[in-house]
C-alpha cells in the first residue's frame, strides 16, 4: 500500500525549477494567510488550483499524460482552465505580496512603478494579446507535428506545460479582475463575453479530433501507449474532454465575470456614460 501510494507521489520527470517556483509561492501565500484574514473559501480555491498544477506535472500523473493522447488533454485543461481560474478566482496577489519579506516587498513596489514594467506590462498584459495566446497556444500544441517535438523533447515538452500555465492566470487576470476599467485592463462587458469567443475554436477543434477516423498523433503509439485502448476510442475521449469540459469551465469564469460586473454596478463603481444633448434646430 506504502509502495503504491509512494508510486504517486514521487515525480515522473523531477523539476527543480518547478520545484522552487511551486514551493516558494505556497510559502508566500501561508504567511501571507497569516498576516491577513482570508475567507475560507478563497483560500480553498487557491490551494486546489496548486495541487492540480502540482499534481499534473510533478507527479506520476505526468508519465500517463506522455503515453496516452486524452491523459494528456485532461493534463492540459487542468493546466491552462481550471487550476489557473481557481487560482486566479481566490485573488491570490495581496496575500502572496503581504507574504513576502519587507524587503522583497519593497523591491517589488519599485520595480512595477518602473519604466521597464510599466513597458513589458503594456505590451504583455494587453487584452487582445494575452486572449490570443490563450487560444493560440491551445491550438498550436494540438498540431500533430508539434505534439511530437513536444514529446520526443523535454525541453520542448516543459516548455509546453509551462506556457499553459502562464497563458492561464495571465487570461483569468484579465477576466476575473475585479476592478472597473481603468485601472482594470479590460472593460466588464468584455470580461464576460471574452470566455465565450475564446471557447469557440477550442470547441472547434474538439470537434475535429473527436470526429477525425484517422490516428491524428501516432507519436503516443510510438512512446508506448499506458492503456489497452483502440487508437481512434483514446483520440475520441480526448476530443471530448476539449470540446465539453474546457467549454463548461470556460462558461464558469464567464459566470464570475459576470458576478463582478453585477458588483460593480451595484457598488456604483461603473464609470456613466453622458447623456448626449441634443441641438436644437433654428427656427
Amino acid at each position: 500500500m506504502a509502495g503504491t501510494i509512494l508510486k504517486w507521489v514521487v515525480p515522473w520527470e523531477f523539476s527543480w525549477v518547478f520545484l522552487i517556483v511551486f514551493v516558494g509561492t505556497a510559502l508566500a501565500y501561508a504567511r501571507g494567510c497569516r498576516r491577513l484574514r482570508v475567507p475560507l473559501a478563497r483560500r480553498a480555491a487557491f490551494w486546489a488550483g496548486m495541487a492540480m498544477i502540482y499534481l499534473s506535472l510533478h507527479t506520476y500523473f505526468d508519465y500517463f499524460a506522455e503515453h496516452e493522447f486524452f491523459m494528456h488533454r485532461i493534463q492540459q485543461v487542468l493546466l491552462h482552465h481550471l487550476a489557473p481560474l481557481l487560482v486566479i478566482a481566490s485573488y491570490p496577489g495581496t496575500i502572496l505580496r503581504a507574504g513576502l519579506p519587507l524587503a522583497w516587498r519593497v523591491r517589488l513596489r519599485r520595480a512595477q512603478g518602473g519604466a521597464v514594467w510599466r513597458a513589458l506590462s503594456t505590451v504583455l498584459l494587453q487584452p487582445a494579446v494575452v486572449t490570443l495566446g490563450f487560444v493560440a497556444l491551445i491550438l498550436v500544441w494540438l498540431v500533430p507535428d508539434l505534439q511530437t517535438l513536444a514529446m520526443l523533447d523535454w525541453r520542448i515538452y516543459r516548455a509546453m506545460n509551462w506556457s499553459m500555465v502562464v497563458s492561464g492566470l495571465a487570461y483569468w487576470w484579465l477576466v476575473l479582475d475585479h476592478r472597473p476599467k481603468p485601472p482594470g485592463r479590460m472593460s466588464p462587458g468584455w470580461r464576460v463575453l471574452s470566455p465565450g469567443i475564446t471557447m469557440t475554436p477550442q470547441i472547434v477543434a474538439g470537434a475535429i479530433v473527436t470526429f477525425s477516423k484517422t490516428d491524428l498523433y501516432p507519436i503516443f503509439e510510438i512512446c508506448g501507449r499506458a492503456f489497452t485502448l483502440n487508437v481512434l476510442t483514446g483520440q475520441l475521449i480526448g476530443g471530448v474532454i476539449m470540446w465539453v469540459p474546457a467549454a463548461m469551465i470556460e462558461s464558469a469564469g464567464g459566470l464570475l465575470a459576470l458576478r463582478q460586473w453585477l458588483r460593480l454596478s451595484r457598488n456604483g463603481r461603473l464609470p456613466r456614460r453622458t447623456p448626449v444633448r441634443r441641438a436644437r434646430v433654428a427656427q
